[in-house]
């Protein structure tokens, strides 16, 4: 009796553990596909950039680096606002630079300063 109870144990932790590996395995599997289809990496060169470019349309100017369609070059947004402040530096030039600290305006105060090789 203690046998066929210890047998019966083992057995389920057996299953257990392969019930186990099958769904984590089986769970990535599924996050790859979606739809039915797999989710595939972009292109490790810039082909989907230029597939993008080309696609997109503008009456205006088109920001190389967002693709978003303005009047003037530096009206272009930021790619990560969230992290970066956008700084125009004179004739129409903008740069986006990571946000320089907890105060408002300091990247645009460190890149005046680096202008003018302050820093």
């Amino acid at each position: 009796m203690n046998r066929l109870i210890l047998f019966a144990t083992l057995i389920v932790s057996v299953s257990a553990q392969f019930q186990f590996f099958d769904q984590f395995f089986g769970s990535q599997q599924q996050q790859q596909q979606q739809g039915g289809q797999e989710q595939r990496n972009v292109a490790s060169d810039s082909s989907w950039f230029q597939q993008n470019w080309q696609q997109a349309t503008c009456s205006n100017y088109l920001c190389p680096d967002t693709l978003a369609c303005v009047h003037f070059p530096h009206h272009c947004p930021c790619a990560f606002p969230e992290v970066e402040d956008k700084v125009e530096i004179g004739e129409g030039i903008r740069v986006c630079a990571s946000k320089g600290g907890f105060k408002e305006g300091e990247t645009r105060r460190k890149i005046e300063l680096a202008r003018k090789g302050l820093i």
